[in-house]
């Protein structure tokens, strides 16, 4: 069997999940443009499943049980957001 992992890239925008490959783990967050975005190496042909991703600014609220913790991410300007992915309940 050969392993056909392949990074991809994308694109959080908010109120709406990610779908990705059930094997995909998140190597990075960053700012594109003015897109926030993760990349993920996952394999291509696995079953898709929707991810969540919370995304809270510099100084803002945050709720008492935050997910993982996938990165922190400088936006253009002086805007840094700090991102977390919700626990699969």
């Amino acid at each position: 069997m050969t392993d056909d992992r392949r990074i991809w890239k994308y694109v959080l925008l908010p109120g709406f999940g990610v779908e990705m490959p059930e094997d995909a783990e998140v190597l990075h967050v960053a700012a594109q443009g003015d897109d926030l975005c993760v990349w993920a190496i996952g394999t291509p042909d696995k079953p898709k499943t929707r991810r969540y991703f919370d995304v809270y600014g510099t100084g803002h609220p945050c709720p008492p049980e935050l997910g993982r913790y996938v990165g922190t991410a400088h936006l253009p300007g002086p805007l840094v957001f700090h991102v977390f992915e919700r626990s699969a309940s």
